[in-house]
């Protein structure tokens, strides 16, 4: 049973980190190249004058941009080049924390079934809420920030052969990175599988679950987004879609809760080195993923039970 388990796991695993990969790739192979182009500086400089509505400084366009397009820890270390107040660090912390990695971890949920519009409108439109809401309600928070750790600055390239190299080894990187993560946790879910204790972790989670909404066959893929992340987790969630025959209301549903909250241990603690209160960043994330999700929940089921009833009425007449 050890050896049938771990083959099936690795089959899956190996089979997860292509399908993925085949997205991963080719995205973190453009950006890396985009990074030495001036596309990034026409971004940064096209929505500098928005950052006034936020509460910001037209300097805090260059981590949001480089969050949301690169990933968390780009937005981190151009945090801690700058001289922002503590009020824009945490604004901008939490507006990361909403929305950062669009292009891969939007398309990652795009191949689990999730509409790639419903992920982006959600991520984009918690960031700027988020940040407009902070910047009303706080008052405090003008003294300049200062951080626990100063970033290591990236080697400046030169010539089209270096960044292209460059560009090749960070989207391999990518993908091993994915294969090391991916591999050993199929291989894991199997075993749990075999032994029947997914059904058992079903079973807790079931209260969970069903408070916000879903099935319980939904535990397995909401578990991986928020351990480990849509990039990462999506492996488990796409198999877990398949195999537990998890609904696309379900599934969407479970996504709208993990854009809002996901990887809840390293994108919470990454924070760290920015010398913000990281429990408030929890709690906003997971507060506001469970609302969201409630609210989305709610309306869903009320149109559903609309839909029902009309038909029930259009047999009886």
């Amino acid at each position: 049973m050890l050896l049938e388990s771990s083959k099936k796991g690795i089959k899956v695993g190996l089979k997860t980190t292509w399908t993925l990969g085949k997205v991963i790739f080719p995205v973190t192979l453009i950006v890396a190249i985009l990074q030495h182009t001036p596309v990034l500086p026409w971004i940064i400089k096209l929505i500098t004058p928005l950052m006034n509505l936020l509460g910001l400084s037209g300097d805090a366009a260059i981590p949001i941009v480089l969050g949301n397009i690169l990933n968390l820890y780009a937005g981190i270390g151009a945090i801690l080049t700058l001289d922002l107040t503590v009020k824009e660090v945490f604004i901008i912390a939490v507006m990361l924390s909403f929305s950062h990695n669009l292009l891969i971890e939007s398309s990652v949920a795009a191949k689990v079934g999730v509409k790639l519009w419903i992920i982006v409108a959600v991520r984009v439109g918690l960031a700027i809420i988020s940040a407009i809401v902070i910047n009303l309600v706080w008052h405090g928070g003008s003294e300049i920030a200062k951080y626990g750790m100063i970033p290591a600055k990236e080697e400046e390239l030169s010539g089209w052969a270096a960044i292209l190299l460059d560009a090749l080894q960070k989207a391999g990187l990518g993908i091993l990175q994915l294969a090391i993560i991916v591999i050993p946790l199929m291989v894991a879910i199997q075993f749990l599988k075999d032994l029947n204790w997914l059904a058992v972790f079903s079973k807790w989670m079931a209260p969970v679950t069903r408070a916000l909404g879903m099935k319980e066959n939904t535990s397995t893929t909401l578990a991986a987004g928020l351990l480990f992340g849509l990039a990462f987790g999506a492996g488990v969630m796409i198999q877990a879609v398949k195999e537990d025959g998890v609904s696309k209301k379900d599934v969407t549903i479970a996504f709208i809760f993990l854009v809002a909250c996901h990887a809840v241990v390293e994108d919470t603690l990454i924070f760290v080195p920015l010398g913000i209160p990281v429990l408030p960043l929890l709690l906003i994330r997971l507060g506001v993923a469970i609302l969201l999700t409630l609210i989305v929940s709610f309306i869903w089921n009320r149109i559903d039970w609309d839909k029902r009833k009309e038909t029930v009425y259009e047999h009886t007449n």
